[in-house]
């Protein structure tokens, strides 16, 4: 809640701290530890210890919590990404380790479907891999990816929302992963959000993809953590090339830069843990709750449509859309979000797919209260 002591820290350097209806974004700082993971982190700052062999016992840890073969921690899901492809390019191959990012001599394509290109697969290219397109912006077939593989090909990505309606004009990650795998080719999934149903969390690699990632700020891990799981083939070769690898091998690979220190390591084994064995059907009945109170001051208004976003699937549950009708209210959604951003305190929201979409992942208490008074304060004038 936005008491005198709210953001005080920021607004001590100058700085204007903003209340968070956007979700889990970077741009906005993108989790807070939850307790427990707090905890894990000071406890951490007991002792130091081979971070080689903290990375491998959590990874361990992990791994046995979600039942794949193997997990390694990294500096948020797209250092995952960048890693993995070292890995798909260069393998265990000391050489090739130190000669990237240039890839003469290696395999240096990942494949991706026209159709699935998206803001991330930036990330895919970090470390010299190119991104090559199979299929077209009307679908995908079977024999586009299988023309599409060569020698050339490092391995093919394949970008999982279950929380969206699925696209029938792509193919399924199951042929994806059968005709790949039967070209001898690796298969990689940006699940960076799949987290609940907890059955969804580590599935892709369950069901024969060589790689997945995952975005540990969406359990409440700090914002910069996020973990691959995968074959142990693939994790051993992420972590040869990870910041560990470079410091303890002397192996000068890319992964330098994606460093991560000892007490988020612990804290993302503890945000696992406490993933695992939450009531998520509180955690869901809180989340709706915060929703309805966003919509509950909203109700009734002219020109306003404030409707509940039933999905509970993945890492943002419940929240609200709104619309606003401008020849009643006299001004855009995109204008509602301009007023609520330059508001005191500032709530920063967005437009997307022609309305506003609201989420309370980043709400602290009290807050989806203040969120609908204020919107229902703008549309009123």
């Amino acid at each position: 809640m936005t008491t005198e002591n709210w953001g005080a820290i920021y607004k001590e350097m100058g700085a204007k701290p903003v209340i968070n209806a956007t979700g889990s974004v970077t741009l906005l700082g993108g989790s807070t530890p939850v307790a427990e993971v707090k905890a894990a982190m000071d406890a951490a700052d007991s002792a130091f210890i081979p971070l080689i062999e903290l990375e491998q016992v959590a990874g361990d840890r992990i791994a046995e919590m979600l039942g794949v073969p193997a997990a390694y921690i990294t500096s948020g899901a797209g250092s995952a990404l960048t890693l993995m492809t070292a890995a798909f390019m260069a393998g265990i191959d000391d050489d090739k380790i130190q000669q990237l990012p240039d890839t003469m001599g290696m395999p240096n394509e990942i494949l991706i479907q026209n159709r699935q290109r998206y803001w991330y697969d930036r990330c895919l290219e970090l470390a010299g891999a190119k991104l090559v397109e199979f299929g077209d912006e009307n679908g995908t077939t079977e024999d586009d990816l299988r023309n599409a593989i060569s020698d050339r090909t490092a391995g093919v990505h394949y970008v999982v929302y279950e929380q969206n309606p699925t696209d029938p004009n792509v193919l399924t990650l199951e042929q994806v992963i059968e005709i790949t795998h039967a070209a001898g080719k690796l298969v990689s999934v940006d699940a960076a959000g799949q987290i609940y149903p907890l059955e969804n969390f580590g599935k892709y690699v369950k069901m024969g993809a060589d790689f997945q990632c995952i975005a540990a700020k969406y359990m409440g891990a700090p914002h910069s953590t996020g973990f691959a799981l995968g074959t142990k083939e693939v994790i051993d070769a992420i972590s040869r090339h990870s910041f560990i690898g470079y410091e303890a091998r002397r192996i000068r690979s890319i992964g330098r830069p994606h460093k991560i220190d000892r007490q988020e390591i612990m804290g993302v084994v503890a945000a696992v843990r406490r993933w695992m064995t939450l009531n998520h059907e509180e955690r869901l009945d809180y989340a709706e709750a915060q929703s309805q109170a966003i919509i509950k001051p909203l109700q009734g208004i002219p020109g306003v449509a404030a409707v509940l976003n039933t999905n509970i699937k993945a890492h943002q549950p419940f929240g609200v859309f709104i619309s606003v009708d401008p020849d009643v209210v006299g001004f855009t959604n995109d204008d509602l979000v301009d007023k609520l951003r330059d508001g005191d305190p500032s709530i920063w929201t967005r437009v997307q797919e022609g309305q506003i979409v609201l989420h309370v992942f980043g709400l602290g208490e009290g807050e989806a209260e203040l969120v609908g008074d204020a919107i229902a304060a703008a549309v009123k004038g």
